[in-house]
């Protein structure tokens, strides 16, 4: 048995991890695949280079196919029916609202939606005669409302004739009629739910006191059937039906609403939008899971794992889609028509087959967003939570939504805020914690000092720059502002070229600022030398054709640089990627990680080298008040004077990285060379760091002269023992004379 197989992963998508060479699972794997295989909800904070994509896709992929199986022999339509006819007295995984979690056992609710009430009921109710019982504590902080509600009532409890509730504010209500009752609960304390049907009447407890009587029902109201039910806002509650003591005794006469008679108990039969266990199979436009991406070659990579990891997976067969911009759409439509599984894509082409009605929701049984903090920060925070108010939060076989998201950076605090508001009591899998540099990663800094090199001066050829300059009088000797600016450019090429020959690069990530940079690096490379320097782009201006085609060239080293913005910071997966330069540092501490993440991967050692101006530079950057949007832009003011530059101060963006990381980062000469110190090994970029003196011979040689040392050092001490200890002889002998 693989390891693999012992987490609970399936032998045959195990055997497709040992087909890629996979022996072990990584931690973050290790942690998260039997928690999504679980039923949980997870999100996952770790290194880049982790593993976290197959953390997530191999456990969707086993839970699919199991799903199929299922359906395919029959057994979830039991299972369904099983679910609606249990026992159990809990609240309904179907009957809530769309923003209300439920614990699995159903004895606690939780909604995170902080401008929204939003109501359960149980799974149960009673009617006829009796008195019953049961208690709701305050779990957190928030507004709630419990009590009772038949199956006609809203789940915003008390806002109809056919809703009984008491709230936190010391308020009962009952079609809009909100009085005063009792007094204020709240955190910790402990509502007790008393119905008699025999008196018809409601009332409620507060820690184990009597608040007497809060409702006496109609004639026409005793003959419905009455289930707890709750409504919160930003709250959580938990409940016992019986199952367990009570905290507080019920008066007498009241028994625990679990215990009632078989004859007075109705099962609540509302199930979503699905009342019964028919039409379970799923439509073929309604994928199981949805994996949303922040950009197209992402979410390719994703959807290229799981085309591996089902390499053996048959009968069923799981179907795959790859929803990205670029590609024909009617393609796209025609494949979902067929029949789709997983669905992995950017959020833009998701949303245009979504509201054009050719994807539905109603089977989704995992919602994925990876490198989160992108997502956000993309804007795409509104069409996340639509697209999770349209998901059902229980499955047409009685399974309930599960959200994973992942990212490098979960600690940010609106990837924080959106697992409170959507995620259904997440496990929090962080084996990262704050932002940190691989061991596996050299990085430093060279100084890009204008006024100390002045090679420039009688540069005749050099990479062109980015034109901020092009109305200022930049010449050598004029040390203004603007000057140093346009020389720290032209020395960053330079720069460049030196650092690919200094250490004989032959695969290298650059990052460059802008997409602007990036085309003028690539024409400046290619002109310098050829295949030597063969280089490709990659960034948001380019078509997704030549995106892809450029990635895939780059992957498989028919060139050797990749000149990127960040865009290809986050995820890409290029194993055994040896090099890493940045000709500009970018203004997200966080980026600077993801951006030298991208080397040193699956144990290989990588060098991360960063060009930084000793001086500000002048930039552009165009926002929403450009209205080309930086497309042949010459507006060269600054921002506060209506223009598209600032100036760019790399030197405060080092201290704030070197702050963040809690790093002094080592700063080398503008030769590049990079010293190594003896003691760190042999390494080689791109390879497994090999130990000096990983041979026995080698450990003999070097040992020898310490080993000689020691054993000087040991014959002078035992010599000057027996010295003192003849002296003391002498002493004695002559003191006894």
């Amino acid at each position: 048995m693989t390891a693999f197989e012992e987490m609970g992963v399936l032998p045959e998508i195990a055997k497709a991890v040992e087909d890629m060479e996979w022996t072990l699972p990584t931690d973050v794997q290790a942690e998260a695949v039997p928690l999504i295989l679980g039923g949980g909800d997870v999100l996952m904070a770790a290194e880049t280079g982790s593993g976290k994509t197959g953390a997530f896709c191999l456990p969707i992929l086993q839970t699919v196919w199991e799903t199929l199986k299922d359906l395919e022999s029959g057994k979830t339509k039991t299972s369904q029916i099983n679910a609606l006819s249990s026992p159990h007295w809990s609240m309904s995984l179907f009957d809530r609202g769309s923003a209300l979690a439920v614990t699995p056992d159903g004895l606690r609710c939780q909604s995170r939606e902080q401008r929204e009430w939003h109501g359960c009921r149980a799974t149960k109710g009673v009617q006829g005669t009796g008195k019953f019982y049961y208690e709701a504590t305050v779990t957190d902080e928030g507004l709630c409302r419990v009590g009772w509600s038949s199956q006609d009532a809203s789940l915003d409890l008390g806002t109809d004739r056919f809703g009984f509730g008491f709230g936190g504010t010391g308020k009962k209500s009952n079609a809009r009629q909100f009085d005063d009752y009792g007094e204020p609960f709240g955190m910790h304390d402990v509502i007790g739910c008393l119905l008699d049907l025999t008196k018809g009447e409601i009332r409620f407890t507060k820690n184990g006191i009597d608040l007497g009587q809060a409702f006496a029902l109609s004639a026409q109201q005793k003959l419905l059937t009455f289930y707890p039910a709750v409504v919160l806002k930003n709250a959580e509650m938990a409940f016992n039906f019986g199952a367990q003591p009570f905290k507080h005794q019920p008066p007498e006469g009241f028994i625990a609403v679990s215990t009632a008679p078989k004859g007075y108990i109705r099962d609540n039969v509302v199930s979503g939008s699905r009342s019964t266990t028919d039409n379970l199979k799923p439509s073929n436009n309604a994928p199981q899971a949805i994996i949303i991406e922040p950009s197209r070659e992402l979410a390719e990579q994703t959807f290229n794992q799981i085309q591996k990891f089902k390499k053996h997976l048959k009968d069923p067969v799981v179907r795959e889609l790859l929803v990205i911009g670029g590609v024909n759409v009617k393609d796209q439509i025609s494949v979902l028509n067929t029949g789709v599984h997983i669905v992995v894509g950017t959020p833009g082409r998701l949303e245009d087959l979504i509201q054009g009605g050719y994807m539905s929701l109603t089977q989704c049984r995992f919602f994925v967003l990876d490198e989160a903090d992108g997502l956000l920060k993309q804007g795409y925070t509104e069409l996340i939570d639509r697209l999770h108010r349209q998901i059902p939060k229980i499955t047409c076989d009685g399974r309930r939504l599960q959200m994973i998201v992942c990212s490098a950076t979960l600690h940010a605090f609106e990837v924080k805020k959106l697992a409170e508001r959507l995620m259904h009591f997440p496990t929090w899998v962080d084996l990262k914690g704050e932002d940190a540099v691989p061991e596996t990663v050299h990085h430093v800094v060279v100084m890009v000092d204008p006024q100390k090199d002045k090679s420039w001066y009688t540069s005749k050829w050099h990479v062109q720059t980015d034109g901020v300059h092009s109305r200022d009088n930049v010449q050598p000797g004029n040390n203004t502002a603007e000057t140093l600016s346009e020389a720290v450019k032209i020395l960053k090429g330079e720069y460049c070229v030196r650092a690919i020959k200094e250490h004989k690069m032959d695969r290298a990530l650059i990052f460059c600022r802008t997409k602007l940079d990036c085309d003028n690096l690539e024409k400046y490379l290619k002109s310098v030398g050829g295949a030597e320097f063969s280089c490709v782009c990659l960034h948001g201006d380019r078509n997704p054709q030549e995106r892809k085609a450029n990635l895939a060239k780059f992957k498989q080293q028919e060139v050797k640089f990749l000149i990127c913005t960040d865009v290809a910071a986050r995820g890409l997966d290029i194993t055994g990627l040896p090099f890493m330069i940045n000709i500009t540092l970018p203004d997200e501490k966080s980026n600077y990680v993801h951006r030298i993440g991208r080397v040193g991967r699956a144990e290989r050692m990588g060098l991360a080298i960063s060009l930084v101006g000793s001086v500000p530079e002048k930039v552009w950057y165009h926002g929403s008040w450009c209205s080309s949007r930086g497309t042949r832009c010459s507006n060269v003011n600054l921002t506060d004077q209506g223009g598209c530059c600032i100036w760019y101060n790399e030197i405060k963006y080092l201290g704030e990285i070197e702050d963040h990381l809690n790093v002094t980062i080592q700063q080398v000469e503008p030769d590049i060379k990079i010293p190594v110190n003896e003691f760190d090994g042999k390494v080689i970029y791109g390879e497994k760091k090999v130990a000096v003196g990983s041979d026995y011979k080698n450990h003999v040689t070097q040992m020898a002269p310490i080993v000689s040392q020691l054993a000087t050092l040991e014959s002078q001490a035992q010599l000057m023992y027996l010295k003192r200890q003849l002296n003391n002889n002498k002493q004695f002998l002559t003191t006894r004379a």
